[in-house]
């Protein structure tokens, strides 16, 4: 593994593991970087493996039955027959991972290992927790996953044609884009999940274990995108000339869904936003000094390296939030005041602001339990009592500066 870690780091004498059909059950491989390995067919049942990085690896039909990997990296994973039945992966990361059908080596009851038959076996993921994971653009094809937990999982563009998904928890799950054609769904329960795009072919969802979730935007939201484009475009010439042209714009209560990606880098400072539905809208890189989005929903919304200095997100929905790299710092009103970036009362689950600019921000009585803040510069954060507040300094790598407060409280 030693020799592996070389490789996978770039250090001169690494050699890549090439470890097929080897058991390492209850073995503890935690933080171990195992990108790229190839793992073909081997055990890892009990494992712990918390935070292991198998990113790229060749995890083809592998044994992870209760294994502990939360918040492990299958990035890009080959996990195609993999078995994950009863294994933990709250909050890990499977974008674009593979969990398809695979051929399968068994060895012939008769004969032993000198008679080798191949059969297809289903990715089989029954009764597994996925609590918070990321499955962006997974495979699950076929998947055999009867009772799994997918509460709050973002899971846009993941394939489930004709998977078993039956008695499932999908509560709170991002599922933008996602194809379930096929898809068995009986006792399924989406309450509160994000169903715009999804297809389902045959496949019914039932409305009563579906209630508050949000589906496609409506015609008339459509329609309304392109007015809400031009005031946006006019707020922009009303910032930039200094209120002598354009004018403010206010997307109060305004489902912005349609306009997805048209915000990127543009000038929207002290914008109003208030109880708008922004649900996955990317804000990149934009300017939204003194903005308020107090009580709005921007579950999976983009705000990386947009500039947020002093932007209201109070009692926001902020689930899968990505604030990387934004600035998040107090807005200097005049030479004695500044205005401070407030998400009090948010809901900040699985919200990621790593390397983003805390410093001073306002985070009373939230809910983060998973967000992440490694590399935030958080001087001087602000955060009272919070109920979870065990869970996410013991989760997510809280700043110091933060975790003080929290202890304080």
């Amino acid at each position: 593994m030693n020799l592996h870690e070389r490789y996978a780091n770039g250090i001169d004498g690494g050699k890549r593991a090439s470890l097929k059909f080897v058991d390492f059950s209850g073995i503890d491989l935690s933080g171990r970087n195992l990108t790229d390995a190839e793992l073909t067919g081997c055990a890892f049942e009990n494992a712990k493996l918390i935070k292991t990085i198998f990113e790229r690896a060749v995890l083809f039909a592998c044994d992870f039955r209760k294994a502990d990997l939360r918040g492990a990296c299958m990035a890009r994973a080959d996990m195609r027959g993999a078995n994950l039945r009863g294994a933990d992966l709250s909050h890990a990361d499977l974008t674009q991972s593979d969990f398809r059908e695979g051929e399968v080596a068994v060895a012939d009851k008769k004969n032993g290992m000198l008679v080798i038959k191949h059969r297809m076996r289903p990715g089989d993921a029954e009764g597994t927790l996925f609590v918070g994971a990321t499955l962006d653009g997974s495979q699950f094809n076929g998947a055999q996953a009867k009772g799994a937990n997918f509460q709050d999982c973002s899971m846009k563009g993941t394939k489930l044609t004709g998977a078993i998904l039956k008695d499932c928890n999908l509560a709170g799950a991002d599922l933008q884009d996602a194809d379930l054609t096929g898809a068995r769904l009986e006792g399924a329960h989406f309450e509160d999940a994000i169903l715009t795009r999804v297809a389902l072919g045959y496949s019914k969802i039932d409305p009563n274990l579906s209630k508050g979730a949000l589906g496609d935007p409506s015609e008339s939201a459509k329609i309304r995108a392109i007015q809400l484009e031009n005031m946006a475009n006019d707020h922009q010439t009303w910032w930039e000339s200094n209120g002598e042209a354009g004018q403010h714009a206010k997307f109060d209560d305004e489902d912005l869904r349609p306009m997805n990606a048209i915000f990127k880098g543009m000038r929207l400072t002290a914008l109003s936003a208030v109880k708008c539905n922004g649900v996955g809208v990317r804000f990149l890189s934009t300017q939204l000094q003194g903005a308020n989005f107090s009580g709005a929903d921007l579950r999976g919304a983009c705000f990386a390296g947009a500039d947020l200095r002093g932007a209201n997100f109070t009692r926001a929905r902020l689930k899968k939030a990505d604030f990387r790299n934004a600035k998040l710092s107090p807005l200097r009103i005049s030479a004695e005041k500044t205005k401070a970036t407030d998400f009090t009362g948010a809901e900040l689950r699985y919200a990621n602001f790593d390397q983003a600019d805390i410093r001073q921000a306002l985070f009373y009585d939230v809910d983060m339990l998973g967000a992440s803040f490694r590399g935030a510069q958080a001087s001087g954060a602000k955060r009272g009592k919070s109920p979870i507040a065990e869970a996410t300094t013991a989760t997510t790598g809280m700043p110091a500066a933060v975790q003080a407060q929290a202890n304080a409280a």
